[in-house]
């Protein structure tokens, strides 16, 4: 059994065929999935989508590719949804410097505020990081962000910097970029962090493991990023699988 930990089923990519989507990752036995809002839109569909099946929950936030179309009605909207009780985490919140949408103060403004958000609440936070590793870290230091945890999203940065996310009550969540032939990094942390701190998610639909990169990404993929990381770890992905799968079930309070 498997756990998708971040996957936008709230997508227009899926608007076709969402439920040949959701069968099929059910086939594959992934047996509960998170989806992820990040604006107005995902959001509200996130909240339609974890009322329509029992194992879907979400995660709620704004993403900051977005921040500067963020309001404080909108923070306030995404505080009264998140008590939900199908509600597991505010996000994905972070920094992305790739893009430059929204000016970096701005990012980090948001940023700040939906950790507090978080801790006003009690909810982990799910983390974007992009480009902005440093001013990441800092924050999430300077916020005391360990007081609730969280999770560093499709991690892709150093064994160092894994530590130093670990170190504050946040977990590790690989995708698909571990299985790319050159993704140095992601096989380094899958090899070297210990299992009890690794989650696993599909990011689906951006970010398909080998040997679909470049397609349509699915949650009935994540069984693939299982496999790599067995295959770096010496273990067999029963067992990724099962540690993965309680490391979720425990961090986000799911159920069995």
């Amino acid at each position: 059994m498997f756990i998708d930990t971040h996957v936008h089923l709230n997508a227009d990519q899926y608007e076709e065929d969402l439920q040949d989507v959701i069968n099929r990752a059910l086939e594959a036995k992934v047996e509960k999935m998170v989806v992820i809002g990040f604006d107005r839109k995902t959001i509200e569909r996130t909240m339609e989508l974890i009322e329509q099946y029992d194992f879907v929950y979400g995660v709620i936030g704004w993403h900051p590719v977005d921040a500067i179309d963020c309001t404080q009605e909108d923070l306030e909207w995404i505080e009264e949804l998140a008590a939900h009780p199908k509600i597991v985490g505010i996000g994905e919140t972070g920094l992305d410097y790739y893009w430059d949408k929204s000016p970096k103060d701005v990012q980090q403004a948001l940023f700040r505020k939906q950790i507090q958000l978080a801790q006003k609440i009690d909810l982990p936070i799910i983390i974007h990081n992009r480009d902005a590793t440093g001013d990441v870290i800092n924050i999430l230091r300077e916020e005391n962000a360990a007081s609730v945890g969280g999770v560093m999203h499709c991690f892709s940065g150093s064994v160092e910097t894994a530590r130093e996310c670990i170190a504050m009550n946040f977990m590790i969540s690989l995708g698909g970029p571990v299985t790319f032939k050159n993704a140095r990094l992601p096989k380094e942390v899958a090899t070297d962090i210990p299992l009890e701190h690794l989650m696993i998610e599909t990011d689906a639909p951006y970010l398909a493991p080998h040997p679909y990169r470049g397609k349509r990404n699915e949650p009935a993929f994540v069984p693939l990023v299982a496999e790599e990381i067995a295959r770096l770890k010496g273990l067999t992905i029963e067992e990724i699988a099962q540690a993965t799968t309680d490391n979720a079930k425990k961090f986000f309070g799911i159920d069995s």
